[in-house]
């Protein structure tokens, strides 16, 4: 397998984790108090750096740091919409596209050919 591909499915994981670590609890904990939410994230936040940490140290033996902080966006993105729409039951709007249009662009600035 590749590295950019190893990174970029490495990321998907960490993204999905961080979702739930960062907002998940305004869903299944909105009657607990703050601090029992903030352990129950740190707890998930932790799974998120096992991976997001060896994720960004082998996409960075052939990407730039502006190039994974750019991957990183366009994941977060992909992963965010389905987690909005499906798991906190946001209605989809034409924002979630303007938005992707615009991270899109970024990508393309930062990985084109030089």
């Amino acid at each position: 397998m590749s590295i950019p591909v190893k990174t970029a499915l490495l990321l998907t994981l960490s993204n999905v984790f961080m979702l739930f670590a960062w907002y998940a609890h305004l869903k299944d904990l909105k009657d607990k108090p703050w601090w029992i939410a903030a352990l129950v994230s740190w707890g998930i936040a932790l799974f998120e750096y096992l991976v997001q940490v060896p994720a960004n140290r082998i996409g960075h033996q052939t990407m730039t740091f502006a190039q994974l902080k750019i991957l990183q966006e366009v994941i977060t993105l992909s992963v965010f919409v389905p987690f909005a729409i499906f798991y906190m039951k946001e209605k989809p709007t034409l924002d979630y596209l303007w938005a992707g249009l615009c991270i899109a662009a970024g990508a393309w600035f930062i990985f084109r050919p030089k």
